[in-house]
């Protein structure tokens, strides 16, 4: 359809109890809250929390509602036969500048269930990490559940947690159902299915701005939380330039890094998916063929490619990396 066009979004900021300044300093978004501003959603379909298009003839439309329109030309066949007038997939950066808590999200079949919506299955791609930084995903050795009840009971879950250690370039995929969380010092780019169900297991003994301990969803959580033992999950992945690099693979998302030095075109004309570019080095200017336009993409900023956009030319500046994210 002509109408469609590469779309950029004005983010959503989120403040947190745990969150930092490093959106705003490190990322360029010089909009974001100066000091615990947690979560950028770059792109979100989430009711109530809708990315809008900032640029084209669709300036100030929300995402979900050119969805609505657009149908398969923006989301693709399969996308919109499975998740309708909902985009399905929410993309975040988030600075943790303090532990966040231990939570753990529902599977499709008890989101909806319970709250008539998707789980929540996501990956992280660490953007930069502070010396010693660390998170949490999964559990140390296999637990029964009345081993994790008797641990949540006597305040001793966190010995029972598997830590990892983290750097700049590495990610992790957390499926719906093992617990996580992030530690300090840690700036990422998150990809995860579009929702925001999160059961609060464990806070860190910390209190809220008024004194008082957070909620936690300690019922909640049991029914969702998958016991078994996780000693790795950091994805493996190696970087390949002026290429694609397959990150993660799943039937939720798909994530491809991709390092560019010099100019590309890249042809998804054999792809029933739209694709997100989020950029976090350097940047790029976009255009489609016979287009007079061109598109500037700076680090820290997602373009969306509707699916019905076969082809897109790349010119980085001089040079530029980012996340390839689409759903096949």
């Amino acid at each position: 359809m002509d109408l469609l066009y590469p779309l950029k979004f004005k983010p959503v900021y989120i403040d947190k109890i745990w969150g930092g300044h490093k959106i705003q300093t490190e990322l360029n978004h010089v909009e974001a809250p100066p000091q615990q501003c947690g979560e950028a959603w770059v792109l979100s379909g989430v009711p109530g929390n809708q990315s809008v298009v900032t640029n084209g003839p669709l300036k100030g439309n929300k995402l979900n509602e050119l969805v609505e329109v657009f149908m398969a030309d923006l989301v693709g066949e399969k996308m919109f036969t499975e998740y309708g007038e909902i985009f399905p997939v929410l993309i975040k950066f988030i600075d943790a500048n303090d532990w966040l808590s231990v939570q753990v999200h529902p599977d499709d079949d008890l989101a909806e269930k319970r709250h008539k919506s998707f789980g929540k299955t996501e990956m992280w791609y660490i953007l930069q990490a502070e010396k010693d930084s660390h998170l949490i995903c999964g559990f140390n050795k296999l637990l029964s559940r009345e081993e994790y009840e008797k641990s949540v009971e006597q305040g001793t879950l966190k010995r029972l947690l598997n830590y990892e250690p983290v750097k700049a370039g590495d990610a992790f995929f957390i499926p719906a159902g093992r617990v996580h969380a992030l530690g300090p010092g840690i700036l990422l780019a998150e990809i995860q299915q579009t929702s925001d169900i999160t059961y609060r297991i464990y806070d860190w003994d910390r209190l809220d701005a008024a004194g008082l301990p957070r909620e936690l969803h300690t019922k909640e959580a049991i029914a969702a939380i998958d016991f078994s033992p996780c000693h790795n999950s950091r994805v493996e992945w190696k970087p390949e330039k002026d290429s694609s690099a397959p990150v993660v693979r799943s039937p939720k998302f798909n994530v491809n890094h991709v390092w560019l030095n010099q100019g590309m075109k890249k042809d998804y004309s054999e792809l029933d998916s739209f694709v997100a570019w989020v950029c976090i080095e350097g940047s790029m200017k976009v255009s489609l063929d016979g287009a007079p336009d061109e598109i500037n993409v700076q680090k820290g900023e997602t373009l969306l490619i509707p699916q019905v956009i076969d082809q897109v030319n790349i010119f980085p500046q001089p040079q530029v990396k980012y996340l390839e994210v689409f759903v096949a």
